[in-house]
Formats: structure tokens, sequence, C-alpha cells
């Protein structure tokens, strides 16, 4: 177990940007990659899965759990909320991953309060989570990726995007 953190504390024994993971670890160093309630601070994510990418080992194993909805918190460095769906397009095939399992958890009760535009006022929020998770395994080692190859029909399984 290697803890890495933004800043020193208990745990923590490399600190650092996980923007930069790769300069830190040797490449395809760890079997698995572990991160709870992180990802929604990141400013890059799309940055940070590729950095795992390079320092997770083939065969090796990814495990993100983050926020799908939650309270705005530890402003500014709050970017990002993710759906599965979203998490699936992070950690794609084109970046060597195969999907094991992803979904949402923690289902929560809400409704839009009476400062609300007044079509939305006390309307109830269906499927509303808390958070999102998504487990890969790293199948290939990808040296050259770029998010502009991502074939977005494998992260949506070839769904269209619903009509009007």
């Amino acid at each position: 177990y290697v803890g890495f953190d933004f800043y020193d504390g208990p745990n923590v024994d490399v600190v650092g940007d996980v923007h930069r993971l790769s300069s830190y670890f040797e490449l395809e160093s760890f079997d698995l990659v572990f991160s709870s309630a992180v990802f929604e601070h990141l400013y890059m994510p799309w940055v940070a899965a590729n950095q795992i990418s390079k320092v997770l080992k083939v065969n090796g194993c990814v495990f993100i759990e983050t926020h799908f909805s939650f309270n705005a918190h530890e402003r500014p460095w709050n970017f990002f909320q993710f759906s599965d769906v979203g998490l699936r397009a992070l950690f794609n095939s084109g970046l060597g991953f195969q999907l094991i399992d992803c979904g949402l958890s923690n289902p929560m009760v809400g409704y839009f309060s009476h400062k609300a535009d007044s079509y939305l006022r006390y309307r109830p929020l269906v499927e509303l989570y808390c958070h999102s998770e998504i487990l890969c395994r790293k199948n290939e080692s990808i040296k050259d990726f770029s998010w502009d190859d991502l074939d977005l029909d494998q992260v949506v399984n070839g769904e269209r995007y619903p009509l009007p």
C-alpha cells in the first residue's frame, strides 16, 4: 500500500498531484489504484485517468468512487460530479481499460426548493444518488492515447442521444 495525497497526513507516503502521477512512480508499477471521494476535486479528471493508466500494470485494476449528486464542498476545489457513464468515458477501452462493473449507490430523496424557478418549485427529483463507482481492468498499455480517438459508441453501448 502506498498512500498518495495532495497534502501530507496520516497514511500519506507520497505527497503530489495526481495530474502528474507518473512523475512520482515508475510506469506500470501498481496492481491496484483505489480512489474514494477525490475525482470531484480534480480540475482535469481525464488527465488523472490517463496518469492512472500509465502507473497501472497490465491486468491491474482501478476502482474509483466519487460523487454523482452531492452538495458543493471544499470550494473552489469542487469541479465535477460524475455519473457511472461519465466514469466509463474517463476509463475507456481506448485508454486500455475493460469495464468490470459500474453503478450508482446511496439513493437520495430531494425536491426543488421555494427559490427554484416557478416551473420547478417543489417538484421531486428522481434517480438521485450520492455516489458513482467504476471498477476496471487494464487490458493493454496504450502509448499514444488521444482523447480525440475516443469511441463514444463503446462508452454508451451504441445508444443514441434521445430524440427531442
